[in-house]
């Protein structure tokens, strides 16, 4: 098995994680809050693993030329404003439908990836692609009265326009961390990957923070008074992070994203076995579409 898969399960596995927590966060500390805790408390750890992989490997830490610095916060920026809107849709009522929809992410890394990067997925890579999708896309209405006569016409509304909005911004955050990634043009993707993220959560925790003494400064103190489970989210954060940095830089970002799909399937296991919930025929069938799409991926 490829090392770039691996990585990505594993990252998709903590990035349930991360996710849930957030998910019990928001209602401690707002969505700007919550959303602040995955790179104000990663930063730590991020630090700490470049160091150690520097450390441990003896080759220096690379420079950042001007191309990195420019993919490096336009993935940055796009990650904080894809995460904010992920969070936003907890608050509505429907936020399945935008859910689903901002599961479109790696459709749209691909388009990105070959606009930006001259890119171009294989037709195998397509249709795993396209077989995920919809798999994430039946999980995440599978709870909900819905049909798909409705999730097509869904699209026009307010929660579909966030989560489409979403997956957008987490596609170009794809594609622009892969292009900061390789413009290092370090041998050692451990150290390219470690770098990048250091940069990237940097930026990321400046701007955050500036915002939120500008406009929210009483989420500081929430944050405060959170800040255990904060620093558990920062860390799993910071981790998962370092493995989708790492996979990216292997593969192509789309190619990714599609097998990252993945942790929708981590999500009902959680469920099943910790919350004792109860698994649909739609669930199950999305699960099914999933698997599918990732065998196509990988024996592709």
């Amino acid at each position: 098995m490829e090392l770039w898969i691996v990585i990505t399960i594993a990252a998709a596995f903590l990035q349930n994680i991360r996710s849930s927590l957030q998910r019990h966060l928001k209602g401690h500390m707002g969505t700007t809050g919550a959303t602040f805790v995955r790179f104000g408390f990663g930063l730590p750890f991020a630090a700490l693993y470049l160091f150690l992989l520097a450390a441990f490997t003896g080759a220096p830490v690379p420079s950042p030329s001007p191309v990195f610095l420019g993919w490096m916060s336009v993935g940055a920026l796009s990650q904080i404003a894809g995460t904010f809107l992920l969070i936003h849709l907890f608050a509505f009522r429907n936020f399945t439908v935008g859910t689903a929809y901002s599961r479109t992410e790696p459709a749209q890394a691909a388009l990105f990836g070959l606009v930006f990067l001259g890119e171009t997925v294989s037709p195998p890579g397509l249709v795993a692609i396209a077989i995920s999708v919809a798999g994430v896309m039946l999980i995440s209405v599978a709870r909900s009265v819905f049909s798909p006569a409705a999730l097509v016409t869904s699209v026009f509304t307010r929660t579909a326009g966030i989560g489409l909005l979403s997956g957008t911004l987490f596609g170009v955050a794809a594609v622009a961390y892969r292009a900061a990634s390789l413009s290092l043009g370090y041998p050692n993707f451990a150290i390219q990957a470690a770098t990048t993220l250091l940069w990237a959560i940097t930026l990321q925790t400046v701007v955050m923070l500036a915002w939120m003494l500008w406009r929210e400064r009483d989420g500081i103190a929430q944050i405060r008074s959170a800040r255990k489970i904060s620093a558990v989210v920062g860390f799993v954060g910071a981790t998962a992070s370092f493995g989708w940095f790492a996979a990216m830089t292997l593969q192509q970002a789309a190619i990714v994203k599609a097998l990252a799909q993945i942790e929708m399937i981590f999500a009902l296991t959680t469920s099943v076995f910790f919350f004792r919930e109860h698994i649909n025929r739609l669930e199950l069938a999305g699960c099914f579409l999933i698997v599918a799409g990732i065998l196509v991926l990988v024996l592709g």
